[in-house]
């Protein structure tokens, strides 16, 4: 039986359309919230698959949230193990700083749907099911992060140059989200309301687009994460 292993930040922000892709193709996906787990005892080796998911906190936080330097020695393990390895948002800047990148503020939020601008290499790779002409990306977050020396950049949007890289041929990061569910959306709604009331976005406004996007992304997500999966053998 094969296994995938969730690190999770924050309760609502699970792994979504990737949770049932993995169930239907028979792997066993456990979650171990970070904030409180005792991360030592994850033994890579044993670990199919390593999922990383998003978060409202920020990377460089580490003096607020000391478990932040347990979960990079975590997926820094795994990267020189060359295991297969899936960062989404927070994780995907997590993965980046574990390969020695830079982790730095956004010029500007970017909360809601965007299309991507897929790179040359994203043609002959799963991310071709996310470009503009398949559907458009649903996005949440202020960071960015300078590409990793030896990565492969896949995708990016007219405000964050980096969405997508790919780096060793069984790592992703993703700092977009094609993992959610249209109506899992409106926990994030919400449990991060102050954020959206920041930087002054509606509620309103972000439901009607998410309904409307929403969908068409939820079958493009499922075609990515599966020709994912079957590229890294699982």
């Amino acid at each position: 039986m094969k296994t995938a292993i969730a690190l999770r930040h924050l309760a609502f922000e699970d792994a979504g359309i990737l949770g049932s892709v993995l169930m239907e193709r028979g792997i066993t996906l456990f979650y171990v919230d970070v904030a409180t787990a005792d991360l030592s005892q994850l033994d890579n080796a044993k670990i199919d698959l390593l999922l990383i998911l998003g978060g409202p906190i920020i990377v460089n936080d580490g003096a607020l949230f000391p478990f932040l330097a347990s979960e990079l020695a975590l997926i820094q393990q795994r990267l020189e193990l060359g295991l297969p390895t899936l960062g989404l948002c927070l994780g995907a800047q997590l993965i980046a700083k574990a390969l020695g990148a830079n982790i730095y503020p956004g010029k500007q939020a970017e909360i809601g749907w965007y299309p991507l601008r897929l790179s040359s290499s994203a043609q002959h790779s799963p991310v071709k099911h996310l470009s503009s002409e398949m559907t458009t990306m649903f996005h949440w977050h202020g960071e960015t992060f300078d590409l990793p020396a030896g990565a492969t950049l896949l995708a990016s949007s007219d405000r964050y140059e980096n969405q997508i890289f790919s780096w060793d041929e069984k790592v992703m990061a993703v700092q977009c989200h094609p993992e959610v569910f249209t109506a899992s959306l409106e926990h994030w709604f919400v449990g991060h309301i102050c954020e959206l009331s920041k930087a002054d976005v509606s509620v309103m406004t972000l439901r009607e687009a998410s309904s409307h996007y929403g969908p068409k992304l939820e079958q493009q997500a499922c075609l990515f994460f599966t020709d994912w999966l079957e590229i890294i053998g699982l």
